[in-house]
C-alpha cells in the first residue's frame, strides 16, 4: 500500500530550526524518520498564521515553500517533489519518498488568482481555506462568524480553484463556510487534518452531517493524531498541567538553538509533555472507525498535523511509529484492502479527481 500523510506542516520547522536530512532529537518528522515509518508520501503544508495579513502572507508562503523545496533537492537520490497522484507512485517505484505541497491559510492569496496561479505553477496542490481566525476567503471554526460561510471573494474562489484543478482543503474552516464550499464546489474536497465531533467536541472536530455530506461528493476525510481533538478528557488534563503557559520556551530555543540552557528547557517541556496521560493509537482508531461508519471506507484518510502540534497521541510521537496505527486497524478486523484505502489510497484517488 502507498501511505499518504495529507498534512504535516514541516515548511514552518525547516524554516525555523530543523534540517530534514537528519534523524532529529524530539523531532515528530524529518525524511529518516519518515523512512522507518513506512511513509510514502506527504504534504508539507506552508502554514501562514492568521496574523499575517496582506503582503507579508504572501511573502511568508513563499519562503515556506523555498524552504521546503531547497531541503527535499538537497535530499535527491532519496526524496523528490511530487505534484500528482502518478507522480507519487512514480516516485514510489524509484524507491523515492514524496513531498507534496499544500497552503494552509488562503491570506496568502491577498484575492488574487495571479497568486493562485503563480503557487500552482511552484506545485503547491492544495489550498487551505482558513486557519483560526475568519479571512478573506471565509469564516474559521474558531473565527468570529464574519461572512456566515463563505466571503464574496470565496464564493469566486472556489470555482477558481476548481478550473485550476486545486484540491479544496476545509480544514479549519466553520460548518457554514463547509456547507458553502460543498455547495459550490464542482469537484470532490477534502479535510485534510481534524476528527468526529460525535466522539470529542473540539470545535475543529466535524459533525457526521458533513463528513457525510463531503463522502457524498466524492471527498476524504482525513483523522489527526492530535489529543484535543480526539478526546475531551485531554483538554482538560493539558490545561491542569499549566505546561501551554510554558510553551513559549520553544521560540526562545528557536531564536538561539546554540544556547544549552535554552534547549534544556525545550527538551523538559517536551518531556513534560509526552509524560501526560494521552489518548493513544486505539482512539485515533475509534475516531476512523466512526468516520467509515458514516462515510464508507473510500473516503477516510489520515492527516496527522505532525509539526504543528505541541504533543501527540500517546504510540505516534513521530512519524516512525506509523506502523502502530495499521496493527491496530487489523486488530480491529480492518481488512488489508481497507487499510490501504485509508492510509494513502483514497487520498490519491481525490488529488487524481480534482486533475480531470
Amino acid at each position: 500500500m502507498i501511505v499518504l500523510d495529507a498534512h504535516c506542516d514541516a515548511p514552518s520547522q525547516m524554516v525555523r530550526l530543523r534540517d530534514f536530512a537528519l534523524d532529529n532529537a524530539f523531532a515528530q518528522v524529518d525524511f529518516p524518520k519518515m523512512a522507518r515509518g513506512g511513509v510514502d508520501a506527504s504534504f508539507f503544508a506552508a502554514y501562514v498564521p492568521a496574523a499575517l495579513t496582506g503582503q507579508a502572507a504572501t511573502d511568508w508562503a513563499r519562503k515556506l515553500l523555498d524552504e521546503a523545496q531547497r531541503q527535499v533537492a538537497a535530499c535527491a537520490g532519496s526524496v523528490a517533489l511530487a505534484r500528482c497522484a502518478g507522480g507519487v507512485r512514480r516516485n514510489r517505484r524509484a524507491g523515492l519518498t514524496s513531498v507534496l505541497l499544500g497552503i494552509e491559510n488562503a491570506s496568502a492569496l491577498q484575492e488574487s488568482f495571479d497568486l493562485l496561479q503563480e503557487f500552482h505553477r511552484r506545485g503547491v496542490r492544495y489550498v487551505t481555506l482558513t486557519h483560526s481566525a475568519d479571512n478573506q476567503v471565509g469564516d474559521s471554526c474558531t473565527g468570529q462568524g464574519t461572512w456566515g460561510g463563505l466571503s464574496p471573494f470565496g464564493r469566486r474562489l472556489i470555482p477558481e480553484m476548481n478550473r485550476r484543478r486545486m484540491l479544496i482543503d476545509v480544514a479549519h474552516a466553520a460548518d457554514s463556510t463547509i456547507r458553502d464550499v460543498l455547495a459550490l464546489s464542482e469537484r470532490p474536497i477534502a479535510y485534510t487534518h481534524g476528527a468526529c465531533r460525535a466522539l470529542a467536541s473540539h470545535r475543529r472536530n466535524l459533525p457526521d452531517e458533513l463528513i457525510r455530506g463531503i463522502a457524498e461528493r466524492g471527498g476524504v476525510v482525513c483523522i489527526s493524531i492530535y489529543p484535543p481533538f480526539l478526546d475531551d478528557a485531554f483538554v482538560r488534563t493539558l490545561a491542569e498541567s499549566g505546561l501551554e503557559a510554558r510553551l513559549s520556551v520553544e521560540d526562545a530555543f528557536i531564536k538561539d538553538p546554540a544556547d544549552p540552557a535554552k534547549r534544556a528547557a525545550w527538551e523538559a517541556v517536551q518531556r513534560e509533555l509526552q509524560a501526560l496521560p494521552r489518548p493513544g493509537v486505539a482512539r485515533i482508531v475509534d475516531h476512523i472507525e466512526h468516520a467509515v461508519g458514516v462515510a464508507g471506507v473510500d473516503h477516510v484518510g489520515i492527516g496527522t498535523d505532525y509539526d504543528g502540534i505541541e504533543v501527540t497521541a500517546a504510540g505516534l510521537e513521530d512519524v516512525s511509529r506509523f506502523p502502530a496505527l495499521w496493527d491496530e486497524m487489523r486488530r480491529r478486523g480492518f481488512s488489508r484492502g481497507d487499510i490501504s484505502r485509508i492510509a494513502g489510497g483514497n487520498f490519491l484517488r481525490v488529488l487524481s479527481a480534482v486533475r480531470k
